[in-house]
């Protein structure tokens, strides 16, 4: 776990490298060239026990047995870190950062960073009210959810984290990074009321419509199979798409029947163009073709450059 937490982007550990060459330059800790003027050392990318060596330089050379402690970081730095683990390594890391266990700051910051919503979040506090706790409850009713969606939600519920309501629900769903996506979509295709919610909580202003697409299956992954679901969410996807974007509907006479159309041609030339199984790929002319047929008021144009996103880019519900 201690070598894990030390594997940072490159540019985090360039700022830090960077404000240790300054911290070291204030201190009169830089090399001297022969002229006795000051030398600020150029900072270097630093990677894996780099950061060790570094930290262990800010405290004043000193060595040091066992894990560094985290408040010799920035404290982004340090959220960052700790971002990136479980709940049963952060109670770990507990044990060895002492104070981090009674940190509530910190806990909170990690609560809302991985469950963005809950409905606790703007209810009054009881005394005695643990960040750290709800931590843990959020991880092990997320761990629920993704063995059983419907015992998930009843023990947010039992536990106070959410309330029975649509929008609650969707909200929760659509700010949580958690959640298996094949249980979600079980779960979806239960409860309309809260896919109709969650459709209203995205926003597709001025998005080309396969981008738009993509954005909607990352939230709401498509089933595997044509059915009365995929019609369902493509069909709601349309109305949303168009009441986004009533300027591109009104200049380029689109509709949510020709939306739906739309949808439909892009997910077939997205299998089409990238499916190995299909060995004469559909070309752009008969693309433009099929696809004005069944959508009239749509342009040529528009359709073409519909074919080289989806030649470009690639599949719109992958």
């Amino acid at each position: 776990m201690g070598q894990a937490l030390w594997r940072l982007p490159p540019r985090q550990q360039q700022q830090l490298q960077e404000e240790l060459a300054d911290r070291l330059a204030d201190q009169g800790g830089g090399r001297r060239e022969q002229d006795g003027g000051p030398q600020r050392r150029a900072p270097q990318h630093c990677y894996g026990t780099d950061i060790h060596h570094l930290l262990r330089t800010r405290r004043g050379g000193k060595e040091q047995q066992g894990f560094i402690d985290l408040e010799m970081l920035p404290p982004e730095l340090g959220i960052t870190i700790l971002s990136y683990l479980n709940a049963t390594d952060l109670c770990l890391a507990g044990c060895v950062w002492q104070d981090l266990g009674n940190d509530e700051y910190l806990w909170q910051g990690l609560c809302k960073s991985t469950w963005g919503h809950c409905s606790i979040y703007n209810r009054r506090l009881p005394a005695g009210f643990s960040y750290r706790r709800l931590y843990l409850q959020l991880d092990e009713g997320s761990l629920t959810f993704n063995a059983n969606p419907q015992e998930g939600i009843s023990y947010f519920m039992s536990k106070g984290i959410l309330l029975d309501h649509p929008t609650e629900l969707a909200k929760f769903i659509f700010y949580t990074r958690r959640l298996n996506w094949k249980m979600l979509r079980i779960y979806l295709d239960e409860r309309r009321d809260v896919l109709d919610e969650l459709v209203t909580l995205h926003n597709f202003s001025n998005q080309f419509l396969p981008n738009a697409l993509r954005d909607f299956f990352r939230h709401i992954h498509a089933p595997e199979e044509r059915g009365e679901y995929l019609e369902t969410l493509i069909t709601k996807f349309s109305h949303r798409f168009c009441t986004c974007n009533p300027g591109l509907v009104r200049e380029l006479g689109l509709s949510p029947d020709a939306v739906y159309v739309l949808c439909y041609s892009l997910i077939l030339l997205s299998i089409d163009l990238t499916s190995p199984h299909v060995k004469n790929k559909m070309s752009k002319r008969e693309f433009i073709r099929n696809t004005r047929r069944a959508a009239h008021n749509v342009s040529d144009d528009f359709v073409g450059h519909l074919y080289d996103n989806i030649y470009l880019i690639g599949h719109v519900a992958a």
